[in-house]
């Protein structure tokens, strides 16, 4: 933009200079203007690099989030820390902070101190925020430092909540949203942007007069676009209108009474037969097409009304250790997969038992 090498600065500097005087290299004038031309083109650089911050999509990490808080006050989203009530056995007392473990090493913390006579649950949280504390069930049985009387522990759930911060494209995505439908009187762009601003929100559907005049539903996504947690739903309840009451006692307009819902899992089962790249195991091939048809359901989610037989074919044939395939099944058929958006049943596409024949 402003860029110029020190050579074109120097020549043009040079050419301002009478020709009764020597400018070749070596000479008085030459070698007076030479510093100059360099540093002047230094400078140009440096424009160059503020010039690039006034486009918000040039920044990252710290330096994006400050610009889009200074702007809309907007903040991105933190990281939040996985849950799980854990069972505990034997007699003895867990106190406040006393850890236990994954056989990988992922910790969580008691959040309470309870004797424990028998067995009995107990609230644990992970040592480390993000989505490193979601763990499956049955994967929490260990006490990395002894406690007197307590014999065993273990998950029946998955832990859930854990989420990794606001991402650059998510926070970014926030922005536009934010400035290009102006939030204002109470309007559906005010009810999303409010619930988007929520940790662990990843997107909304809105439903105006569902249950009669002045009353709005509010369903919801987690950020991994699944259905959320009932204490994230829960915690969006008490965020927007505690007790959907619409007394302005939380972030949504008085007199709208506001009701917070978890969309329904649509799983998508997928059956097919591959031509498979010897190169990988069968191990890796399976990972590598849940992967990939994780992510196109994840881009769908709350986007498109049918999960599409084309494109899951799509994503199975881009997936490494997959040659080609037949016999596709997606939910047993051959067609397209229809998803519900109204206020009685809000649907978001998950991923069920993948078959690799």
């Amino acid at each position: 933009m402003y860029s110029e090498t020190s050579n074109v600065i120097l020549s043009r500097m040079l050419s301002n200079v009478s020709s009764d005087v020597d400018k070749s290299e070596g000479s008085f004038i030459y070698d007076a203007t030479s510093p100059v031309a360099i540093e002047i083109a230094q400078q140009e650089a440096n424009l160059d690099q503020v010039a690039k911050k006034f486009d918000i999509t040039t920044l990252s990490g710290d330096e994006l989030a400050m610009r889009i808080y200074q702007r809309t006050g907007i903040s991105r989203n933190p990281a939040t820390y996985a849950t799980a009530d854990v069972t505990i056995t034997g007699n003895g007392m867990i106190n406040t902070g006393d850890l236990v473990q994954t056989p990988g090493g992922v910790q969580f913390k008691s959040t309470q101190q309870q004797t424990i006579s028998g067995s009995a649950s107990v609230h644990v949280e992970a040592l480390i925020a993000g989505s490193t504390g979601m763990v499956p069930a049955n994967q929490i049985t260990q006490f990395p430092v002894a406690i007197a009387g307590l014999v065993s522990v273990t998950n029946s759930n998955p832990t859930q909540d854990g989420f990794d911060a606001e991402s650059d494209s998510a926070l970014l995505q926030r922005y536009y949203d934010y400035i290009q439908t102006p939030a204002t009187g109470g309007n559906i762009a005010q009810f999303i942007n409010l619930m988007k601003d929520f940790t662990g929100v990843g997107d909304v559907k809105f439903y105006p007069t569902w249950n009669g005049n002045n009353t709005v539903k509010l369903v919801i996504i987690d950020v991994n676009k699944l259905p959320p947690s009932s204490d994230l739903v829960a915690a969006a309840q008490a965020y927007m209108d505690p007790g959907a009451q619409g007394l302005g006692l939380g972030a949504a307009p008085f007199g709208a009474f506001t009701t917070v819902e978890g969309a329904f899992a649509s799983t998508i089962t997928i059956n097919f037969t591959a031509v498979k790249d010897s190169d990988y195991t069968d191990e890796q091939r399976l990972a590598n097409v849940q992967a990939n048809l994780t992510a196109y359901l994840q881009a769908i989610a709350f986007v498109d009304s049918t999960v599409s037989y084309a494109k899951i074919g799509s994503a199975i044939l881009s997936s490494q250790g997959i040659l080609d395939y037949t016999n596709l099944t997606v939910n047993g058929g051959i067609s397209n997969v229809p998803l519900s958006y109204t206020s009685a049943l809000t649907e978001t596409p998950v991923l069920g038992v993948v078959t690799i024949a």
